[in-house]
């Protein structure tokens, strides 16, 4: 007796077709970031409209503590009518840091 391979697709299953990763790649979205703190540090140069300098806020998310991130992150959004948001967030930041000296300090 000869059997007929009618459907190759179950020996498959699970996978995808070249043709269908392709259609879901986006490719200028999330090139180069592996870690977390990259995306949230380019997340929050795209909210401060600062993205010429997200290697700073990538810096920033690696070595600050996210508290005073969040922080200033709130103070910002919270803010009326500013002029630089990026200014504004480096300002808040230096002063909770300051703060945070100051408490320890005492």
């Amino acid at each position: 007796m000869i059997q007929k391979k009618t459907n190759i697709q179950p020996s498959l299953r699970g996978f995808s077709s070249i043709g269908e990763v392709l259609s879901r790649f986006k490719k200028d979205e999330d090139k180069y970031i592996s870690r977390e703190f990259q995306k949230y540090g380019y997340d929050l140069a795209e909210e401060l409209g600062d993205l010429k300098n997200k290697s700073l806020y990538i810096k920033l998310a690696k070595e600050t503590p996210r508290g005073f991130l969040e922080a200033a992150r709130n103070f910002v959004k919270d803010a009326y009518q500013v002029k630089s948001k990026p200014k504004l967030f480096m300002w808040k930041l230096s002063e909770l840091r300051r703060a945070k000296l100051t408490q320890k300090r005492s």
